[in-house]
């Protein structure tokens, strides 16, 4: 294997976005390691299209909401490395995973606020910090947020909450880090078609429709509407990029 060789962790990489941001990376000759919470099937069909693809994957189990569990996973990172890149550091985290909730203020539950707490920002910020010391100097930090965390739609004010907590954390991740040559953005995308959130936007005609009519370029979005972006981000020509929160929604609610 090259030493040039470049590898990111995509949590979340089985499905949706993650998925398509692996297989943009695997594009442009990115390895990866891919995290899936429960559905190894799915983990393993990324893992080949990344090979079809012409570059690397090994798909590790993860939950995010799960933050003691972090030390152990940084082991089996370590473990792959070593075994499949004779490395010890890796170059690009992109934190994607997450779940999503739905429920307007007066009605989300101390439970819920919490599961939503462990999973979209604790889970971040603690395997964030848990990696840091295995990503090399010069590397890139991508953390995902949400075009709700600047326009308001009513029932998701617990999600959005987390995905501003994200969108501050990666400004404090570009200026702690920024002395290892490390960069941290956030990539906030707009309403997509994936199975996230049920799939409300991709098999709810009436939700997609609303999506479309508030969105200045007239549809919702697609998975290839943003991995490629993430991919581009993490690439050389974007290297001076810091502390930047990019929104990728096509002009949505402006």
């Amino acid at each position: 294997m090259p030493e040039t060789s470049r590898i990111a962790i995509v949590t979340g990489g089985s499905r949706g976005l993650g998925r398509n941001a692996v297989t943009a990376l695997a594009r442009t000759g990115v390895d990866s390691i891919v995290t899936y919470h429960s559905n190894r099937d799915e983990a393993d069909a990324a893992v080949r299209e990344v090979e079809t693809a012409g570059s690397k994957a090994v798909a590790l189990q993860l939950d995010v909401g799960q933050a003691e569990r972090f030390p152990a996973f940084v082991e089996q990172v370590k473990a792959a490395l070593g075994e499949h890149w004779g490395r010890d550091t890796f170059d690009f985290l992109v934190n994607n995973a997450g779940t999503s909730h739905f429920g307007k203020i007066g009605e989300v539950t101390e439970a819920d606020f919490d599961d939503i707490v462990a999973v979209q920002l604790k889970g971040a910020f603690f395997l964030t910090q848990a990696l840091l010391p295995l990503i090399a100097d010069g590397g890139r930090i991508v953390n995902l947020s949400s075009g709700l965390a600047r326009f308001a739609t009513p029932g998701f004010a617990a999600y959005a909450m987390m995905k501003g907590g994200i969108e501050v954390f990666t400004r404090y991740l570009a200026k702690e880090l920024g002395g290892r040559g490390i960069t941290a953005n956030t990539v906030a995308p707009g309403a997509i078609e994936t199975d996230f959130a049920g799939g409300m936007v991709r098999d709810n005609p009436q939700m997609n429709k609303g999506v479309a009519d508030a969105t200045a370029l007239g549809r919702a979005g697609v998975p290839d509407d943003v991995g490629p972006m993430i991919a581009a981000l993490l690439g050389d020509a974007n290297r001076w990029v810091n502390a930047q929160r990019i929104e990728v929604s096509g002009g949505a609610y402006l």
